[in-house]
C-alpha cells in the first residue's frame, strides 16, 4: 500500500491535490473578465444620449465574447485531459455573473425598465427569475457531473445557460438595429420579456439537448468542405456588424427549437447533426 502511495506521489493518508490546470482556467478567468466588462458597460451607459447604444452594444459584444471563451474552456480541457472538479466549480461561477447576471441586468437596463415602468417590481421580478433559474441550472449541472456515471454525457439536462445569455443579447441587439433602421418597434418589446421568463423556465426543465462534446475537431475534412467553413467564417468576420444581428439569433432559436423536436427524430438523424466521427473511425488507428 506504501509502495502504491509513494508512487502516486501522495504520502498514505493524505488527501489527493488539488488539480489547477493553466490553460482551460484562463479561458473561464477571459469569460468572467467579459462578464465584468460587460457590467462595466451597462452601468455606464447613458442611454439619454446619444452614445448610449453604444456602450448597451458593447455589453452585448463581451456577452458574446464570454459565451465563445465558454465554449472554448470546455473543448480545450476535454481535448487535452484537463478536465478538473476545480475547472467545473471555476466555470460555474464564470456562467453565473457572464451569463446570468450580465444578461438579466443588461435586458432590464434597455427594455424591462421601460415596459413596466409603471410597475417597475415585475421588471425586477422577471430579471431576478433569470439568475436564479441559471443559478438553479448550473448548481444541477454541477451535482449531477459529481455523481457516479453522470458527468461527460452527450446531452444537456436543460437549456444550456450561455446559449439562454446569447439569445437574450442577441435578441436585444436585433431589437436595437431594429430601432437604429426606423423600423417601427411597437409591440415587439413586450416580447422580450416573455421570452426571458420562458427561457428561465427552460433551463430548469428536463428538456435534452445535445452538448456535442462527440464532434472531434481534430478530424480530417473533405477539401470542399474545408473551404467552404473557411469562406463563411471569413464573410462573417468581414461583416459581422451586418450579419451578427441576424444570424445569432436565428442559431440560438434553432438550437432551441431543436431541443423539442430532437425526441421525434430518428436516431440515424441525431447521430449524423450531433456526432462527427471523420475518417478517424476507417483508420487503422481508429480500428
Amino acid at each position: 500500500m506504501s509502495d502504491v502511495s509513494q508512487a502516486e506521489g501522495t504520502p498514505t493518508g493524505e488527501p489527493e491535490r488539488l488539480k489547477i490546470y493553466l490553460l482551460p482556467n484562463l479561458f473561464t478567468a477571459g469569460n468572467l473578465f467579459c462578464g465584468f466588462l460587460a457590467l462595466t458597460k451597462i452601468v455606464e451607459a447613458d442611454l439619454s444620449g446619444v452614445s448610449g447604444y453604444h456602450e448597451v452594444k458593447m455589453a452585448l459584444l463581451y456577452i458574446l465574447v464570454a459565451c465563445i471563451l465558454d465554449l472554448l474552456d470546455g473543448r480545450v480541457a476535454r481535448m487535452g485531459g484537463f478536465e478538473s472538479p476545480f475547472g467545473r466549480e471555476f466555470d460555474s461561477l464564470a456562467d453565473i455573473v457572464s451569463f446570468g447576471v450580465a444578461p438579466a441586468f443588461l435586458v432590464h437596463r434597455v427594455v424591462l425598465a421601460d415596459v413596466f415602468v409603471n410597475h417597475k417590481e415585475i421588471g425586477w421580478f422577471i430579471a431576478a427569475l433569470f439568475v436564479i433559474c441559471g443559478a438553479f441550472r448550473l448548481a444541477r449541472f454541477n451535482c449531477l457531473a459529481a455523481m457516479s456515471g453522470s458527468g461527460g454525457g452527450s446531452h444537456f439536462m436543460g437549456f444550456p445557460i450561455p446559449m439562454a445569455a446569447g439569445m437574450v443579447a442577441s435578441l436585444t441587439l436585433f431589437l436595437i438595429w431594429w430601432d437604429e433602421k426606423n423600423f417601427r418597434v411597437g409591440y415587439w418589446r413586450y416580447a422580450l420579456p416573455l421570452i426571458l421568463v420562458f427561457l428561465s423556465v427552460m433551463m430548469v426543465s428536463e428538456v435534452k439537448y445535445p452538448t456535442f462534446k462527440k464532434l472531434d475537431w481534430r478530424t480530417q475534412k473533405p477539401f470542399v468542405k474545408t473551404i467552404v467553413i473557411v469562406m463563411v467564417a471569413a464573410l462573417f468576420i468581414l461583416l459581422w456588424q451586418k450579419l451578427l444581428p441576424i444570424v445569432s439569433p436565428l442559431v440560438c432559436t434553432a438550437y432551441l427549437v431543436y431541443g423539442f423536436i430532437r425526441p421525434f427524430i430518428s436516431r440515424r438523424m441525431q447521430r449524423e447533426i450531433e456526432v462527427d466521427d471523420g475518417d478517424d473511425d476507417e483508420s487503422p488507428t481508429a480500428a
